[in-house]
Parts: structure tokens; sequence; C-alpha cells
């Protein structure tokens, strides 16, 4: 049985998560308890990720793979999946498209950050609001793009989009990105309702 790393925070293992279940290989993973933090570091996590960052996964042969990119690439190839086009502008379409909402978890988690493990007398508020301009960035091109996009989580690009915008849910409440994402909204309501999605949020 593989094994991996879990935080049900964490949108990065939410990614992989989805993917597995997809791919009906969520039930040939230990989920493994960790405490990730960008200060405090579990060295439980560092056996599999010297970084000691969430998702680390171990495949029963003892390959140690990370980070979340990685890891979905494998499950896809282990599973003979279809959550990568194979070639042409599909492909690169849909690897921006992961790069888009990972990027959007890395400037809100930056964000997050700044206030949940700097002590006050150094936070930076215009460090924070920096984050959160590409957040607003990310969800614009979103917007743009969503009427394309299939309700399903059938494509690694809309995974990561569709995890990004949970975490938003669950850690930027107040941003309320549905009012100015009417578009992204209403794919998101249908998109996030989908048993992979439903089965993984982050709480």
């Amino acid at each position: 049985m593989m094994q991996l790393f879990f935080a049900t925070t964490s949108a990065y293992v939410r990614k992989v998560m989805v993917c597995a279940t997809v791919l009906g290989l969520a039930d040939e993973m230990e989920r493994l308890d960790s405490a990730a933090h960008p200060i405090e570091r579990d060295e439980r996590i560092a056996v599999f990720n010297p970084l000691a960052k969430v998702p680390a996964l171990r495949t029963e042969n003892g390959l140690c793979l990370y980070d979340s990119r990685v890891i979905c690439e494998y499950l896809n190839a282990r599973a003979k999946g279809n959550l990568y086009p194979e070639q042409g502008e599909a492909r690169w379409r849909s690897l921006a498209r992961q790069a888009l909402g990972d990027g959007m978890i890395d400037a809100a988690l930056l964000a997050r950050y700044e206030f949940s493990a700097r002590p006050p007398e150094k936070q930076w508020q215009k460090w924070a609001d920096a984050q959160l301009k590409k957040v607003a960035a990310a969800l614009s091109e979103i917007e743009g793009q969503v009427s394309d996009f299939s309700e399903n989580p059938n494509d690694i690009g809309l995974i990561a989009i569709g995890c990004a915008l949970g975490y938003l849910d669950f850690r930027f409440a107040e941003l309320n990105w549905r009012a100015d994402h009417p578009l992204t909204a209403a794919w998101f309501a249908v998109f996030d309702a989908h048993p992979a999605m439903a089965a993984t949020r982050p709480y």
C-alpha cells in the first residue's frame, strides 16, 4: 500500500486526493498524520521529503515522491488515467491551468502565513496585500476562461483550480470572491459537488 503524509487543511493534499479518488486509487493509500508548518519542522514528513512539506508519498517499493505535481502525475500514470492531455495545445493549456491554480494556492498561503506564523512585530501588511493581489489576478483570469471548463474533475488543471477556490473558501471567506466572479462561482458550484471534490473538502 502507498503511504501519504496527509493534512485535511492542505489544498495540495486535497489535489492529490481528488486525483486518487477520480483514478480509483484512494483506497490504496495509507494516510499518515502530519503537522507541516513553515517554522516548526515535522521530522516525520522529512522521512519521505527532506523539505518536510506535504503532500509526500512513498510507494510500495520505497520510492518517495513530492510535491503534488509529481504525485498527481505518478498516480495518473499508475492508473493509466486521462487527467493529463498527452500532446498538443490541450496539454499545455492543462499544465498552465495547473500552474495558475497552484500559484493561487501559493499566494494565499503566503498571505495567511504572514499573520499566522510571524510574530506581530514582524508582520507586513503590504506583503500580504501583494499576495492577495496575485489571487485577485488569478481569479480574473479564471473568470475569462471558465466558459471552456468541464464540470467534472477530469483534468489536472481544473482540479488544481478547484482546490485553490476551495482553499479560498476555507481560509479567506472574507474575500467573498464569488461577488465579482459570477461565472466562476456558477462553475464551481457544480464542480465542487462532484463526489471526488465533496469527499476531500478541507476541515
